[in-house]
Order: structure tokens, then sequence, then C-alpha cells
């Protein structure tokens, strides 16, 4: 018999239509012949089953049961085995849902809710790994509600060019290179609409790199890692999602460095308590390597990163999602 597997994505942030993307990507990709495959769309109290039309993900009226994540069509009751998270940004990607499917009893794909809260906050995430050695940008943070530091006292400490962007948001939503004093403020506006709090960050110029892995039981596999080359200020939107941007893999990088990443990528899974797939992005500056930010939900489009990686391994990313589910009932 076939598991029935949910594949969850939507949620309540800026990446919504992001999300629907990699529920598109990851329904593509899974081995139909092994599951039963029902995307899951969230938005605020409304959780309804989705259909995939023409690759892109539809809404229909049918609801999900919250009591046990159950839905009921044309009277019959349908329940799952497995969710795979692919929400990128609340509730998926900060540990609420986790929670939620913990509570029920719902096994899932990715990081359990410490992992997933730690992570989402890019802040408390880069400070935390910092003590066990991992190289970070200086920052400073800004909660809302709070008296923060003027224009003039956020460049003195950070130097300029600096970024500001959320905190708690992704795929570049409200993330600025600030160049000027002038510029401060607006940018600090622009990530405050993506949550109550921002993250101001030092510039560091390098190479940005980015490098996905994953654990079982019985193995640890790390992918051939991705140069990222923006032609735009830095990697944003623009970059991510419609192509500005040349995405090299595997990086051009010296074979001991790329060792080193795929070796810290793995040793920082096991200090934060990951599962399943996550990516981590960061910048080589001369002969250090500095830490960007710890993906727990990673895109999953056929142009994301992560099935770039699994495609220069010479692996099929079925057989990768597949680990990831049977995992779970091992």
């Amino acid at each position: 018999m076939k598991r029935q597997i949910a594949i969850i994505a939507g949620g309540d942030s800026s990446e919504h239509e992001v999300s629907l993307r990699s529920a598109a990507g990851l329904y593509s990709f899974m081995d139909k012949e092994r599951y039963d495959i029902t995307i899951v769309v969230l938005k605020g109290k409304k959780w309804v089953i989705g259909k995939i039309e023409n690759g892109a993900v539809l809404i229909s009226d049918c609801e999900i049961d919250k009591n046990d994540f159950s839905y009921t069509c044309d009277g019959v009751k349908h329940t799952f085995d497995f969710a795979y998270i692919t929400i990128h940004g609340t509730p998926g990607e900060n540990g609420i849902l986790q929670g939620y499917l913990d509570m029920i009893g719902l096994p899932y794909s990715c990081c359990g809710v410490l992992a997933a809260a730690l992570t989402f906050n890019k802040y408390a995430c880069n400070h935390y790994l910092s003590y066990f050695g991992f190289h970070i940008a200086n920052s400073m943070i800004l909660r809302a509600g709070q008296k923060w530091p003027n224009a003039p006292k956020i460049a003195a400490t950070l130097g300029l060019p600096c970024f500001i962007k959320s905190n708690v948001g992704g795929s570049s939503f409200g993330c600025t290179k600030v160049k000027s004093l002038e510029d401060v403020e607006p940018a600090i506006a622009a990530a405050f609409k993506e949550g109550d709090e921002v993250i101001c960050e030092a510039f560091m110029q390098g190479t940005e790199i980015t490098c996905g892995v994953y654990k079982t039981k019985d193995k640890a596999v790390a992918f051939p890692i991705t140069e990222v080359v923006t032609h735009n200020e830095f990697f944003d939107y623009n970059a991510k999602y419609k192509g500005e941007v040349d995405e090299i893999t595997p990086a051009r990088i010296p074979d001991a460095i790329r060792d080193k990443i795929q070796a810290e990528t793995l040793r920082l899974y096991d200090i934060i308590g990951a599962q399943g797939i996550i990516r981590v992005d960061w910048i080589i500056t001369g002969d250090k390597i500095n830490l960007l930010e710890v993906n727990t939900t990673p895109g999953m489009t056929p142009t994301s990163f992560i099935p770039q990686q699994v495609r220069a391994a010479g692996l099929e990313m079925r057989d990768v999602l597949s680990d990831i589910i049977e995992n779970k009932f091992s």
C-alpha cells in the first residue's frame, strides 16, 4: 500500500507564491509509484487541498480538519502518513507548524520546533553558531517598539555599504544594500514590513556559495557546492527567481575549500539538530569561510539550488526525497 504524503505549502509571509512553486517542484520529483501525494495549502486559518494543473498549484474548496490533519471529499475521509513541509516563512519555517504536527503525531520532513525556531531568527542563529567557531558578519538587531541606534551610529558600527533586512523573512523581501546614510531609514522601514525584527549586517566582499546536505540514520550526504554570481547589487529577488544570476555547480573553488565547506555544513547540521535537507549559504573572503544563513526549508523548484546540486552529484531528486521520507519509518 502506498504511503499518503502531504506536501504542505503556502504560509502567511511574502514567500507564499514562492512556496507554491516549491510544492509544484516537489510534486514533480516525488516517486508516484511509491507514494500518493496531495498538496495542502495554508493561508491564515484556511487550510485547503490544492491540485496541480499545468505545473501550478490551484486551490480547491476541500478543507483540512485541523483536529487530525485529515480531509473529507465526496464522503470519503483521507488521512496522511507523512508531511513534507515546503513553506518558506511562517508558520512552516519557524517551528509553529512543526509543533502542531508533533502534537497530532504526524512525522514530517524537516527540522523540529527548536531548530526551526532558531534558524528562522537569523541574528540569534548566527550568533549562537559563532560560539562553535563559525565566522559571521558584524551585525545588530532592531526590534519594533524599541529604541534603536540612529543612521550615523549604524553606519559607524557596521560601515557602508551594509545590508538591512528582515530578521524573520526570506527570498530577499525587504532586503536593501545600503550605501549612504540617507538610505538607512527607508531600508529599515522596508524591512519592518516583513516582520517585527530587522537585522543590520556588515557587508563582506567575497565569493558567495551555498551547500546542501542531508542525513539519514545510515548516511550523511553533502551535495556539490554552488557558486552564486549575481548581476545585481546582491542576490536579490530578481536574481533568485528571474534569472539575473549565474549559478555555477560545482563552484570554482579549490578542492580543499570545497571539502572544508562540506564538512562545516555537516557539522552545523549536527549542532542545530537538523533533519531532512538543509542548505547553508557561505561567503569566502580571502582565506576565511563566513556563515551567511541557514535554510531549513530550501526552495524546491526545478531550478532551485538543491535540485541543481542533486543533479550535479549524479543523483535523482526522486531518490533523495524517498530517503527523507523513509528515514522517518526505518
